[in-house]
């Protein structure tokens, strides 16, 4: 068995990203219109009645706005924290939710979502992992640092959706003001493409074989920077970059050995030209960037 997964949009103009097996599927993020979400799992092959649940990572417009739509024409749940409830804007009080606790196993079908804490600027932010027989993916965006959570839940993934947000000289010789830079790189926002880098060279699994880079800043990165980057690095996994205009292809994820004696940490994977991005780096991250 296996999961199969897909971004359906990526960016600051809406986050949405599914995780499914042959029966059913989750969201994560609903930032998206209802309409799009609909027309790009079709593109897919796949239908929203597969969709049995979404779950919010955060209450930034960027990953709610297609939520009310979803909800009240699929009647779906929605699973996100109490405190996140709590800040959605006014007038959405026809969102009812399901809280959730870090680190508690959700049952969806035969899927097992779990959240655990991220460090960005809202109110009680979640990164999940999604499970399946074994097989492990997780979502990891808005996310402003490479924590011990981040660091733990990646180590077992055979698939991952991991920001790469901003590239540091972009951002710094940037026309942002300064207050925005600082929020950006302050470590409760985003990932940069140097930190998402030190994450999966320090600690990708050697059983780790797709990397969905996604969350790219319009404004202070290149797709082509992040794919130079990653693939100089990649081994055997696989590396993609989200799209902020389209879903990407539809990724089937098959389960590998897990053992922790397994994982990746060959130095030779740790090139010389990729370490010299790290001297003297500053690690910290963005906001809806």
């Amino acid at each position: 068995m296996s999961l199969s997964i897909a971004s359906l949009n990526s960016g600051s103009n809406g986050n949405c990203y599914y995780v499914g097996n042959a029966d059913e599927g989750v969201l994560i993020d609903a930032g998206i219109s209802c309409r799009e979400t609909e027309r790009r799992l079709k593109k897919l092959g796949l239908s929203i009645k597969m969709v049995k649940a979404i779950f919010i990572t955060h209450e930034h417009a960027d990953h709610i706005n297609g939520l009310p739509k979803l909800v009240k024409k699929h009647h779906l749940p929605v699973y996100m924290t109490h405190a996140t409830r709590s800040n959605l804007r006014s007038g959405w009080a026809e969102i009812r939710a399901i809280s959730f606790q870090a680190y508690e196993p959700i049952t969806v079908g035969n899927l097992t979502v779990t959240a655990f804490p991220k460090f960005h600027d809202a109110a009680d932010p979640h990164s999940f992992t999604v499970s399946h027989n074994n097989v492990n993916v997780g979502v990891f965006t808005d996310t402003g640092r490479n924590c011990e959570h981040l660091i733990k839940n990646f180590e077992k993934c055979h698939a991952a959706f991991l920001e790469s947000n901003y590239d540091e000289d972009m951002l710094e010789t940037g026309g942002y003001p300064q207050h925005l830079k600082n929020r950006i790189r302050n470590g409760h926002g985003h990932l940069s493409n140097k930190q998402a880098l030190q994450l999966f060279l320090n600690h990708r699994p050697a059983f780790m074989s797709h990397l969905i880079l996604s969350h790219l800043s319009a404004n202070n990165n290149k797709p082509e920077i992040v794919d130079s980057a990653f693939k100089s690095a990649a081994g055997k996994t696989e590396i993609v970059i989200a799209s902020r205009k389209k879903e990407t292809a539809l990724y089937h994820i098959h389960g590998r050995l897990t053992d922790q004696s397994q994982k990746s940490r060959n130095p030779q994977l740790k090139h010389k030209i990729q370490l010299s991005l790290f001297e003297g780096a500053h690690i910290s991250p963005v906001i809806n960037e």
